[in-house]
């Protein structure tokens, strides 16, 4: 059988991209550990701020190389380098894992991961700039892709009605949690909760803090259950990336009185985020718009329940392992929030449910799901 050489664009894997750089190592990850017989090479941008990511653990897997590419993702350079560098490594196709990409001829197929389409659903949480760089840079890649793949049904629904597409061109791969996702002993959660000054019951949430993401309603269902005194002693903890945006919900959480029961917590080390998981007494997630939604699949994965909204591709991660609302009723979200903190034989059952669950996705699944795709563009499907 022939081999390939596939490259795999890894400079998305940095801290400018944590959910990106998730899903480009996983599927680095589970590709090497196929053994197929292809050969793939991560490009690499050397200047970039990679300390989130182990690219070098990677680069000791067979028939895996680092390829350094002195440009970064957003740099015109790389509509010339990356042409030259198919050429020297002599690429059989590219995947980029994001739109923002080399748009010219690179003489092999491209693949391109889109994740969503928010800038479509959600046009005025972009600036008129931003609007114009987003729909310029999606449909250039779509236009420049020779196969497209997205996380869930519901992001490759949008993808088809929004331009058009063939349904052939589009495929779903689904994504899944890292396998050091799991649940925590108690002495790590202990340390961390001592590191971070966390109490002993915390409600978790972990995500950018960015207006889709619904923290508003949650901070306002909060405020619900600490009038009727059925927090049960918890502190609601919003950590994650920290935005523009966040401010804002600072601001709100002093107006509604909530200083004392809800904590920030940006720029937890991605190393602590399992004992975060896991020492969390649940885990809510009230986005109302996900191209899949890792965040609810790693909280599964570590044993800890999971509330989330029923929205977009949500409902595909969780299936039945999870308590759900709809994320634009603040009284019922704050119901579900008091009805699980009040209920530990419900916790238990979500905890079982969502492990059993996590373990349905797999990186080794999603490569499995890739291959194909790349071996078909290059003559050998």
């Amino acid at each position: 059988m022939s081999t390939l050489r596939i490259g795999l664009d890894a400079r998305y894997a940095s801290d400018h991209f944590p959910g990106i750089g998730r899903y480009t190592l996983g599927l680095a990850r589970g590709l090497a550990e196929l053994e197929s017989g292809h050969t793939l090479l991560l490009i690499i941008d050397p200047s970039a701020d990679m300390q989130r990511y182990d690219l070098a653990a990677l680069a000791q897997l067979p028939n895996v190389e680092l390829v350094p590419l002195a440009a970064g993702p957003f740099s015109l350079r790389q509509q010339l380098l990356m042409p030259a560098l198919v050429r020297r490594m002599r690429l059989d196709l590219l995947h980029s894992p994001y739109y923002v990409k080399p748009y010219l001829p690179l003489g092999c197929p491209s693949v391109v991961t889109v994740y969503d389409l928010f800038g479509w659903r959600f046009p005025r949480e972009l600036s008129r700039r931003g609007r114009f760089f987003y729909r310029l840079t999606m449909g250039l890649a779509i236009r420049t892709a020779a196969a497209l793949i997205t996380t869930s049904e519901s992001a490759r629904a949008d993808l088809i009605h929004v331009y058009r597409l063939d349904p052939g061109r589009v495929t779903v791969t689904l994504a899944a949690a890292e396998r050091r996702f799991s649940p925590q002993p108690p002495d790590l959660v202990a340390a961390l909760r001592q590191r971070y000054t966390l109490p002993e019951r915390y409600v978790l949430y972990l995500g950018a803090q960015k207006p889709h993401k619904n923290l508003e309603r949650l901070l306002r269902a909060w405020r619900r259950l600490d009038e009727a005194e059925s927090r049960a002693g918890s502190l609601l903890v919003i950590a994650g990336h920290a935005t523009a945006h966040g401010q804002q919900l600072r601001l709100l959480a002093e107006t509604l009185g909530l200083s004392a029961t809800v904590r920030f917590l940006p720029n937890v080390a991605d190393a602590d985020l399992p004992a975060l998981y896991s020492g969390a007494e649940l885990f809510v997630f009230p986005s109302y718009y996900e191209g899949f939604g890792l965040p609810p699949l790693e909280a599964m994965a570590c044993g800890t329940p999971v509330l989330c909204a029923y929205a977009t591709s949500l409902p595909e991660v969780v299936g039945n392992a999870a308590m759900t609302f709809d994320p634009y009723n603040v009284i019922e979200l704050a119901e579900s929030l008091a009805r699980l903190l009040n209920n530990p034989s419900l916790r238990r059952d979500l905890s079982a449910r969502g492990r059993r669950r996590a373990r349905d996705f797999s990186w080794r699944r999603t490569a499995m799901g890739t291959l194909p795709i790349y071996e078909r563009l290059a003559g050998l499907g």
